[in-house]
């Protein structure tokens, strides 16, 4: 099989390509020129470069070509470019769908997010879920929406799509929770938020094999929620304090988090920053709760995940 991967230097994809190349499949990696490649150094694909919305060289890129991976996507909360993040994931969807289409390629795998559910208010809720929440909580949540909504009307034109949609992606290299589990590893986490919180968690090589299950085996137009189970982050940090024999950070109470991220939110719009709390931030942590069930994928596709437990201990190997 001959597989593109857009997004191919990030986290996701980067193990994508890496689980296609071992399984014998030739791999096109669609990255921007400025990408770093480092993720790709041991990777024999092929390189593609180009934006995500250049249609003509995504098109081009996608001859001979019979599956498209589609992982790229501008991924953050708190103060974003929300222009550009519409760019990406919006855009840059719609054009790999045309460009999919007009290349004539097989099949098309999406890697969505449970995000597209919106607040489930904390539900357990599996694929057949009609999203309630009428309002948006990011400018990432607004754009993942549009985004699933275009690729499930791709469908329509007759392309054979299918969507797998993550709970919180972990492994030994994540870009978003491996810096906080570097700093507690070192012993220098000393205070968290949202003891309360519940995250849905997945092995990134587990999402990996459930994407590679799901081209090959998926009919047109499923949706797959891939997640392993999920946890409080009291529970997380209490369960890697027992693995590592670190002290698990102590909770900032709930008012002064919401004080922080009041403050500090203008501040990161004057002057460009990221802040560590946000009030967007604040609100993922407090104010919404998305719970799924990931068992449809087991059931229909054989997916065979490590449990939560696992994945937090292969999430600290260094």
């Amino acid at each position: 099989m001959k597989a593109l991967v857009t997004g191919a230097n990030g986290f996701t994809g980067s193990h994508l390509v890496k689980a296609l190349e071992q399984r014998g499949d030739s791999v096109v990696a669609w990255i921007r020129p400025s990408s770093d490649r480092t993720r790709l150094a041991t990777c024999q694909a092929e390189l593609a470069l180009g934006d995500i919305t250049d249609r003509p060289a995504l098109t081009a890129a996608m001859s001979g070509v019979d599956v498209v991976f589609h992982t790229a996507a501008y991924v953050e909360l708190g103060i974003v470019d929300a222009a550009m993040m519409e760019r990406v994931n919006v855009e840059g969807t719609r054009t790999v769908l045309a460009a999919a289409k007009a290349a004539g390629v097989k099949k098309l795998v999406y890697c969505s997010t449970i995000g597209v559910y919106g607040d489930t208010q904390g539900r357990v809720i599996d694929e057949t879920f009609v999203r309630e929440q009428r309002d948006f909580s990011s400018a990432y949540d607004s754009t993942k929406y549009r985004a699933q909504q275009l690729v499930d009307q791709a469908i329509q034109s007759g392309l054979s799509v299918v969507s797998v949609m993550p709970s919180g992606i972990f492994g030994a290299d994540d870009p978003h929770f491996g810096p906080v589990m570097d700093s507690f590893l070192k012993g220098k986490l000393k205070v968290w938020a949202g003891g309360d919180r519940i995250t849905g968690i997945v092995h990134v090589d587990d999402l990996v094999s459930a994407m590679l299950l799901a081209a090959d085996k998926a009919p047109a137009g499923a949706h797959y929620i891939i997640s392993t189970g999920d946890m409080s982050t009291r529970d997380m940090f209490d369960f890697l304090s027992q693995e590592t024999g670190i002290p698990a950070p102590q909770e900032v109470p709930e008012p002064v988090v919401r004080f922080v991220g009041t403050l500090l939110d203008p501040l990161g719009r004057l002057f460009s920053w990221q802040p560590p709390i946000s009030r967007e931030r604040v609100h993922y942590i407090y104010d919404r709760c998305v719970r799924v069930d990931g068992s449809k994928a087991k059931r229909e596709l054989g997916w065979q995940p490590r449990s939560v437990e696992q994945t937090l201990r292969d999430s600290l190997k260094r």
